[in-house]
C-alpha cells in the first residue's frame, strides 16, 4: 500500500487501518483518505482526513477499543501520526446526503481520543470521497456514495461560507491568532474558488484562482497566509498581527460579498 508520497505517513496508515479491522472485523468496510490527499493539494503540513465506513453504527465496545488505538497510535514515533483527522461514516449515513449533519465518532486533528461531531458530515467530504478519495482498504468509494448533484454540492459551499463568516465577524476573538489568520484566509480563497467551479479545490489551487480573479490588493494577504500553516499548534498560541487580523475580517466580507455571483437557486438538503 503507497497511499501517499511519504512513507513514513504510509506505515503509520498501514498501521492504523490493519488494526481497525482487527477491532471492527464485518462491520468494517473500508477506509480512505479525503481532503488535500484526496485533491493532490497535500504537502508536508496538511492534514491527513481519512473516513472509514461501517456496516452499522459503533457499538460501545468497538468505541472503547478504538479510543485505545487512537491513543496509541497519537504516540508513534512519525510525527504523521499527530496529524491524523477523520470520522467513521455507518454506510446508511455515508450513502445518504440528507443525513449530513448528523453527529459522528470523530478523531480530530492533534486528538488522541474520539468525540461526537458534525465535523466530517458534509457533502463535500462526500464528493472529495465519492470522486476523488483515495483506497487505503475496501472496494471503490463510488460504490458506497451516490452521484451527488452539482446543486446541492453549490448550496453546502454558500451556506458554510455565510453561516461561518457570520460567525467570525460577530465574535473574531477566539480566530485572532496566527494558525486561524491564515487559515481563514486560505479557506475562503479555496470555498469561493469551489463555488465557482462547482467542485472542491486544494487550498493552493484555491489561493492561486483567488490572486487571478480577485482584487489584486489582496494578493500578499494571500500569499502571507502560507507562512501560517507550519506547526499549527504553535501558531494557535501566537498573537496574530493587528493589522493583518483586521485586514482578515474584511477580506471575510469581500469573499461573502463575491460569493453572492455564484449562489445557487436551490436550497441545501
Amino acid at each position: 500500500m503507497n497511499p501517499t508520497p511519504f512513507q513514513e505517513l504510509d506505515l503509520v496508515l498501514f498501521e492504523l487501518v490493519a488494526r481497525m479491522q482487527e477491532i471492527l472485523a464485518t462491520d468494517f468496510i473500508g477506509a480512505y483518505l479525503q481532503g488535500s490527499f484526496a485533491t493532490g493539494g497535500f504537502d508536508e503540513h496538511s492534514d491527513v482526513d481519512f473516513l472509514v465506513a461501517l456496516e452499522e453504527e459503533l457499538t460501545s465496545h468497538q468505541v472503547e477499543t478504538l479510543q485505545s488505538l487512537h491513543h496509541q497510535v497519537f504516540h508513534f514515533e512519525s510525527e504523521w501520526a499527530k496529524h491524523l483527522e477523520g470520522s467513521y461514516f455507518p454506510k446508511g449515513v455515508l450513502n445518504d446526503c440528507g443525513k449530513r449533519g448528523l453527529d459522528l465518532w470523530y478523531l480530530d486533528h492533534g486528538a488522541q481520543t474520539l468525540i461526537r461531531s458534525d465535523h466530517c458530515n458534509t457533502i463535500l467530504v462526500r464528493w472529495l470521497v465519492r470522486e476523488q478519495g483515495v483506497v487505503l482498504a475496501g472496494p471503490p468509494p463510488k460504490t458506497l456514495v451516490g452521484p451527488i448533484p452539482d446543486a446541492l454540492l453549490r448550496a453546502e459551499i454558500f451556506e458554510t461560507m455565510t453561516m461561518w463568516g457570520r460567525q467570525i465577524l460577530k465574535d473574531p476573538a477566539p480566530y485572532e491568532n496566527r494558525f486561524y489568520q491564515g487559515f481563514i484566509v486560505l479557506n475562503y480563497a479555496r470555498m469561493l474558488h469551489d463555488l465557482s467551479k462547482g467542485r472542491p479545490g486544494s487550498k493552493r489551487e484555491g489561493a492561486e484562482w483567488a490572486k487571478s480573479n480577485l482584487d489584486p490588493s489582496w494578493v500578499d494577504l494571500i500569499d502571507a497566509a502560507w507562512e501560517c500553516r507550519p506547526d499549527p499548534a504553535k501558531r494557535v498560541r501566537e498573537p496574530a498581527d493587528p493589522e493583518a487580523f483586521e485586514r482578515t475580517l474584511r477580506f471575510i466580507e469581500y469573499i461573502m460579498d463575491e460569493s453572492k455571483r455564484y449562489a445557487p437557486n436551490e436550497n441545501c438538503a
